[in-house]
C-alpha cells in the first residue's frame, strides 16, 4: 500500500477506499428512506453496474482500490479481539434492548466472518436470527413482541457507500468522526476496526487525530448530540499543512476545534481555515460547493462559496487556545496558505437554472487521480465542459442511480494514500 496518508487533494492518488452498493440499498423503501437520508429509491442492480464503471476508471489509471465490505470480514477473519468487540459495539441494550442482548450477540458470534461483515452493513432483520424461536422470544423481548418478522434488529447502513463521510485522512493520521445522523454513526464503528485490526493497518504507521486511540464505537450507543458532529466530506488536507473545513449542516466548531488540537499539538497542521456555510441539505458538506481540480484550480458553485464566512485557526501559545483571524473569502485564503500567485475559479456551470441543478446533481463533487485529472458525473454536461475549457482532463462516469444518495465522486472515494 505504500506509506499511508493523504496530503493533498489533487496529487496522485494511490490507494483508495470505497464501497459497493449492497444489501443496504436493497433494504431502503419508500417507508424507510427519509429515516436512512435517501431522497429517493435506487436501481441497486445498475447502481453496481456504475459503480464498477467507476472502480474500473479507477484501477486504469493506476489506484488500488480497497473496499469496505472486504476489509471488514478481513479483519473480523484475522482478530478474535475485533470479532468480539465490533458485535459487543452494535449489539447493547441501547440498540437492541436488554432482553434481546444476549440472543443476538449468541448468533452474530456463530456467523463466519463475510457473513457477519454483510449483516453489519446490510442489516439485520428479527427473522434472519436463524435457529430463533420468535414466540419463544416475545414471551421476553418487549422488543420481540411489538415487532413483526421484518424488523430490523440491526439497521441497514446504506450510507456506507459514501466512504468520504465515515473517516478522513489528513497527512500522516486519521480523524473518525462522530457523523451528524445517528443512522450513519455505525458506519465510523466499522471503519475504527479496521484501522485498528486490519492486518494492512495494524502494521501500518500513522496517527489517529481523533478519537486519539482510534475507538470510535461509543458514538453508536452515546448521543454526543448534534451540535458535537464532523463528517468527511467537509474536510480537506490542502497541502502545505493546511486543513479546509466546512461549517455547514453536518459539521460544527465543536468538532474543528478537536481535530485542530490534534493536528497542532502532533505539529502535522499548522493552519486550519474554516468556511462557515449556510445550513441547507443542498450544501450538505463543503464538497458539494467546492473543490480543488488541479494545483491551483478550484471548482465553486459560487452563489454559496462567495457567501461563505472564513476564518483561518492557527495554534496558539495557550494549549487549547487558538488564534483567529478573518479571511476575506476562501480563494484568498487558500492562495496564501498554499503560497501560490493565485487560485482559478471555475464556476458551476450553466445559466443560473443549468447551475443549481447541476449543484445538485453533484457538479462540483468530483475527485481528482492527480494534478488536472477528475472523474465526474456525465450528467453534468456544462460543468464538465467549463473544466475542460480551463484544461482540465475530465473522465465521465454514469450516476443516474448512484446520484440519488447525494453524493458524487469525491463523496464515494476515502483516500486512504496521496501524495502532495
Amino acid at each position: 500500500m505504500g506509506s499511508i496518508g493523504v496530503h493533498s487533494e489533487v496529487g496522485a492518488l494511490r490507494t483508495v477506499l470505497v464501497h459497493r452498493p449492497g444489501r443496504a440499498l436493497e433494504r431502503l423503501t419508500p417507508a424507510n428512506r427519509e429515516e436512512f437520508l435517501f431522497d429517493d429509491l435506487v436501481w441497486v442492480e445498475r447502481a453496481r453496474e456504475e459503480h464498477d464503471a467507476f472502480t474500473d476508471v479507477l484501477r486504469g489509471r493506476g489506484v488500488e482500490v480497497l473496499y469496505v465490505k472486504e476489509l471488514l470480514a478481513e479483519t473480523l477473519a484475522h482478530s478474535a479481539e475485533a470479532r468480539d468487540g465490533i458485535v459487543e459495539r452494535a449489539v447493547s441494550s441501547y440498540t437492541v434492548g436488554l432482553s434481546l442482548v444476549g440472543e443476538l450477540q449468541s448468533y452474530l458470534a456463530g456467523l463466519d466472518p463475510a457473513d457477519l461483515a454483510e449483516a453489519l452493513i446490510g442489516g439485520l432483520l428479527l427473522s434472519e436470527i436463524e435457529g430463533a424461536d420468535i414466540a419463544e422470544l416475545s414471551r421476553r423481548s418487549l422488543g420481540a413482541v411489538l415487532a413483526d418478522h421484518d424488523t430490523f434488529v440491526l439497521p441497514p447502513l446504506p450510507n456506507s457507500l459514501f466512504t468520504r463521510d465515515s473517516s478522513a485522512w489528513l497527512y500522516s493520521g486519521v480523524v473518525l468522526p462522530p457523523l451528524f445522523w445517528h443512522a450513519r454513526r455505525l458506519e465510523v464503528v466499522n471503519l475504527s476496526f479496521i484501522y485498528r485490526y486490519h492486518p494492512r493497518f495494524a502494521s501500518a504507521e500513522f496517527s489517529f487525530w481523533y478519537p486519539p486511540e482510534g475507538d470510535a464505537g461509543r458514538f453508536a450507543v452515546e448521543d454526543l448530540g448534534q451540535e458535537v458532529s464532523l463528517e468527511g466530506g467537509d474536510v480537506m488536507p490542502i497541502g502545505n499543512r493546511t486543513v479546509l473545513v466546512g461549517m455547514g449542516e453536518r459539521s460544527t466548531g465543536r468538532m474543528v476545534e478537536h481535530m485542530a488540537d490534534a493536528l497542532f499539538e502532533a505539529e502535522a497542521a499548522e493552519r486550519i481555515i474554516a468556511c462557515r456555510m449556510v445550513q441547507d441539505r443542498a450544501y450538505m458538506h463543503l464538497d458539494t460547493v467546492f473543490g480543488f481540480v488541479d494545483r491551483e484550480v478550484v471548482i465553486a458553485y459560487r452563489p454559496v462559496v462567495d457567501a461563505m464566512k472564513v476564518y483561518s485557526i492557527y495554534p496558539s501559545d495557550r494549549k487549547g487556545h487558538f488564534d483567529i483571524a478573518e479571511e476575506t473569502d476562501v480563494y484568498a485564503a487558500v492562495t496564501d496558505a498554499l503560497g501560490i500567485g493565485e487560485v482559478r475559479v471555475v464556476a458551476t456551470g450553466g445559466d443560473t437554472f443549468q447551475a443549481a441543478r447541476e449543484q445538485w446533481d453533484d457538479a462540483n463533487n468530483v475527485v481528482a487521480l492527480e494534478p488536472g485529472v477528475v472523474i465526474a458525473y456525465s450528467k453534468n454536461t456544462h460543468t464538465n465542459a467549463r473544466l475542460r475549457e480551463a484544461g482540465v482532463e475530465v473522465i465521465e462516469i454514469e450516476g443516474a442511480e448512484l446520484g440519488k444518495g447525494r453524493g458524487g465522486c469525491h463523496c464515494m472515494t476515502c483516500p486512504v494514500v496521496r501524495e502532495p
